[in-house]
């Protein structure tokens, strides 16, 4: 068939494992490696980009789990490795000849008990559409502007089903009013840009679950809506989530979409997971300071704002060059509270500060509770 857009019918070229830099197959699982407990296991994944500038490390040892039925919000500023660990899950980084010559990954990719980084490209290529699926973050790039919707979700169920013409059609039809897509049966034939740009997302999550997938990905899905259309697409993906029993990850740079939908919260800075538990944990019991400053930005409709929204100063920091420390110690406001200047000379850990919390601060437990008592959560 014909690759007509981003949907797990997309080709791939050979099946030849993609080397690290170590001279090993990426991917290989290490030896004695625990066999996984949760539906999606990521395990120290890294991805790295090679440039004539120096390596881009977009994800550099990121790990997390995710069940069936369960939301996981992916949270943090443009540039901090959300959608580079998703196009990594769904193996798209090493998809092609460019990707295979290009891109460096590492560690291991648990789903449903299959590890995916070591496994050939053909049999990622099956699971990709049919076991895990991705609604992309600008639909009129990700849609095929010379083929009509219907002929694009219809191939992307004729990939993984063995269906005439006819049947694959009703499906895409079903789909289209399932996602609540008025007239489906005319809308079927029609072309991406005759479709709204809440139309084209509802078709995208049409795309993305027409084959049943067990994991569904939404990169910033509600991006360019306004916000009643942004209220319905989170809804739709809601309603669809219960009906299918897909496990979700949702990324986004704007917690208020996570607070609606994620059960548990990671934040993300400068390629690495700097905070990580339960959405109760994070908005009411943050334990790093970018993530206050995170939820200090955010407006609130609940009460009257006496005073501006305070934004995390500075910008990003380069994924090639990385501050020494802590990567967020340029930006951060308590970088000076622990002693020895250890924020600008050591890296810190993910270590555990409660029940499934995790956080990578120098700064002690209690000195954490004490500035967020006092200083962050009045002004929140």
């Amino acid at each position: 068939m014909t690759e007509l857009s981003k949907s797990g019918a997309a080709p791939e070229g050979g099946a030849e494992p993609v080397v690290s830099k170590s001279g090993s197959a990426v991917g290989e699982v290490v030896s004695g490696s625990p066999a996984p407990t949760a539906f999606l296991e990521v395990r120290d994944l890294k991805v790295h980009f090679p440039t004539d500038d120096g390596v881009v490390k977009s994800v550099d040892g990121l790990s997390f789990t995710l069940e069936k039925g369960r939301t996981l919000g992916i949270v943090g500023e443009s540039g901090s490795g959300k959608s580079v660990t998703s196009l990594g899950i769904l193996g798209l980084h090493t998809a092609g000849q460019y990707g295979r010559r290009k891109a460096q990954l590492s560690g291991e990719i648990w789903l449903n008990g299959t590890e995916l980084l070591g496994a050939p490209a053909d049999q990622v290529r099956k699971l990709r559409g049919r076991e895990m699926a991705m609604i992309f973050q600008d639909p009129l790039s990700a849609l095929h502007p010379y083929y009509t919707i219907g002929k694009q979700i219809t191939e992307a169920y004729r990939v993984h089903n063995n269906v005439d013409k006819k049947v694959a059609r009703k499906r895409a039809i079903d789909m289209l009013d399932r996602v609540g897509i008025p007239q489906p049966d005319k809308r079927v034939d029609a072309y991406p840009h005759e479709f709204s740009g809440g139309m084209r997302q509802r078709a995208m999550i049409a795309m993305a679950l027409v084959n049943n997938p067990e994991l569904l990905i939404a990169d910033e899905p509600t991006t360019a809506l306004d916000v009643t259309v942004q209220a319905q697409i989170l809804d739709l993906i809601r309603d669809l989530q219960k009906e299918f029993g897909s496990a979700v990850i949702m990324i986004t740079h704007d917690l208020g979409v996570v607070a609606e939908m994620a059960d548990d919260l990671l934040v993300m800075y400068g390629g690495r997971c700097v905070e990580r538990g339960s959405a109760q944990q994070v908005f009411y019991e943050p334990q790093h300071p970018y993530t206050w400053g995170l939820l200090g930005s955010m407006p609130r409709i609940d009460r009257e704002e006496t005073e501006r929204l305070v934004p995390v100063k500075g910008s990003p920091p380069s994924l090639i060059n990385l501050p020494s420390g802590c990567a967020f110690n340029p930006r951060c406001p308590y970088a000076d509270v622990p002693k020895d200047q250890i924020t600008r000379s050591e890296r810190p850990e993910l270590t555990l500060v409660g029940s499934g919390h995790y956080s990578a601060c120098h700064m002690s437990r209690e000195e954490r509770t004490k500035i967020w008592t006092e200083e962050i959560a009045p002004k929140l």
